[in-house]
């Protein structure tokens, strides 16, 4: 039996106005959340204010270890490492050591914003571990900034 709404409409109508529903349905849980908001005049000045900031964040740090620290670094690298590459954003965290000196590790980041590395500063497991790092090394960390060649490229292509 049909509600009082749909009367007066045959049932090929009805059938036809249900399939509809579901198509817009369908198609409204396929498109991200993001890309239905994205185009709207409100959100022009936050995208752009976004893609000023979401430029990625690569580095290359070099800390040299004290001996007797090294096992102790190492544990709490292998508790660390898959936290840091659980983090949203995080694009690739490596650690290695050097093949001529294992006693100085050669961290590798890249980071898909600057907020990304902010929000993976604030972690108190990463707090913990730089902690230990520091307490662990024999001098100064050596950090280098880098920007990907590709992205370069591009800006000078626009």
């Amino acid at each position: 039996m049909l509600s009082k709404a749909w009367k007066g409409y045959d049932m090929k109508t009805i059938r036809f106005m249900a399939v509809a529903v579901l198509v817009a349905s369908a198609w409204a849980l396929h498109v991200p959340r993001a890309q239905q908001v994205e185009n709207t005049p409100a959100n022009e000045n936050r995208k752009e204010q976004s893609q000023m900031t979401n430029e990625k964040v690569i580095m290359l740090i070099e800390a040299r270890i004290q001996p007797q620290r090294r096992a102790e670094l190492v544990e709490a690298a292998r508790q660390y490492l898959p936290l840091v590459r659980a983090e949203p954003g995080v694009e690739a965290f490596y650690l290695t050591v050097q093949k001529d000196d294992p006693n100085t590790f050669v961290f590798y980041e890249i980071y898909r914003s600057q907020a990304a590395q902010d929000f993976h500063l604030q972690q108190d497991f990463t707090k913990k571990f730089l902690a230990t790092l520091k307490s662990a090394q024999a001098g100064d960390r050596v950090r280098k900034n880098l920007v990907e060649l590709a992205g370069e490229a591009q800006a000078q292509s626009d």
